[in-house]
């Protein structure tokens, strides 16, 4: 009987731990391989957005109406989100010329942990710098049930899409291109 209680106890103090990265499949809402991500036919204006970038600048979502704005949630020692960090890297540059802003929102980390994540993955675009967790719970009309997850915001400020889990380049490319090509 001690035995168990004692496996319940060590589940569910690993299972919270875990619970923190949908990558790793502990919340439930990855998707699956066949549907790598989510593009949305009734899309929601995104809430308002603001905060301080990890270089001490200014952010304001609404002054990137206009483009198709990727907004990339994540924390410095989150496996799944060091592992997408290149791919995320990569579409960025590839998709800046056409309209396209890539922001990361650091949620509940060290500032200095964020900036060393950047500076390892050589991320060039900015990052929200969201120590209180205060970003994601915005987004009432698409909730993120963990990180790292992906939404990426049409021309027109809706939340047009959204991948749930490590993002990996071929899914992120496509969504990212439907919805600048307006799709």
């Amino acid at each position: 009987m001690r035995r168990r209680a004692v496996a319940a106890s060590a589940t569910a103090v690993l299972g919270g731990a875990l619970a923190g990265c949908a990558g790793t499949g502990a919340t439930g809402a990855r998707q699956s391989s066949t549907a790598p991500y989510e593009l949305f036919k009734d899309r929601r204006p995104a809430p308002r957005v603001t905060g301080t970038t990890l270089d001490g600048k200014s952010f304001d979502l609404a002054a990137l109406r206009g483009k198709v704005a990727v907004l990339n949630f994540w924390q410095s020692y989150c496996g799944p989100c060091r592992a997408e960090a290149p791919a995320l890297q990569k579409v960025s540059a590839e998709t800046k010329a056409s309209g396209v802003q890539f922001v990361g929102v650091d949620v509940r980390d060290a500032k200095e942990a964020g900036k060393a994540f950047a500076r390892t993955f050589k991320i060039d675009y900015p990052s929200v710098y969201d120590q209180a967790g205060q970003v994601a719970p915005a987004f009432r009309d698409v909730p993120l049930t963990g990180v790292p997850t992906t939404l990426v915001v049409d021309r027109n400020g809706r939340v047009a899409g959204r991948i749930v889990g490590g993002t990996p380049y071929s899914a992120l490319r496509d969504l990212v291109t439907k919805i600048a090509a307006g799709r």
